[in-house]
């Protein structure tokens, strides 16, 4: 059985044009993760906050980010698609994030094969109401958990995304090469 973090690519054009797999659904409460040893997407816990994905999240294969886990990747969708579906997505912004005091930078992408988001290239593209209700979403979804403190740390562009996904790449091949 393919390994979704291990046997593919980071993407066809890393870090210009990555695989995005999905784990949490936007509009839903459920965190999934991925689960290498099964392999197979489920279900980590049910958000304790009543807030939900505010789009398809997930991370992408080859990548190892600073917290030790494989690197974040947000990906705005008009539908939801399905835990485990896999998105070509071009990277658009990097939110910085502290999560009890680890950096778990969060990239921002937008599918390349929907056209409702060609014009979405930067992070300039984003509306400001888009941001906000990111930043929100991260800053308030483990609000109900005992112990739990989560920072958003301001946006950054596309060239900071690809920077941190070649961090990310690179940590990668670093650990499990």
């Amino acid at each position: 059985m393919t390994n979704l973090w291990e046997d593919m690519e980071t993407g066809p054009d890393a870090p210009d044009v990555v695989y995005a797999v999905v784990e949490c659904l936007k509009g839903e409460r459920n965190k999934y993760e991925y689960d290498k040893d099964v392999p197979g997407v489920v279900l980590d816990r049910v958000l304790h906050s009543n807030v939900h994905y505010p789009s398809d999240y997930g991370f992408m294969p080859q990548t190892y980010y600073d917290d030790e886990d494989p690197f974040d990747v947000l990906v705005l969708v008009e539908d939801q698609t399905f835990p485990g579906c896999i998105i070509e997505a071009r990277p658009v912004a990097l939110m910085g994030m502290d999560d009890d005091g680890e950096q778990d930078d969060k990239v921002i992408a937008v599918p390349t094969e929907d056209p409702r988001y060609d014009h979405v290239q930067d992070v300039d593209d984003l509306t400001d109401q888009q941001k906000a209700e990111i930043s929100e979403f991260f800053e308030t979804y483990k609000n109900l958990e005992e112990g739990k403190e989560v920072e958003t740390l301001g946006w950054e562009d596309a060239d900071a995304a690809k920077d941190a996904i070649e961090h990310a790449m690179d940590l990668y091949e670093e650990n499990f090469a």
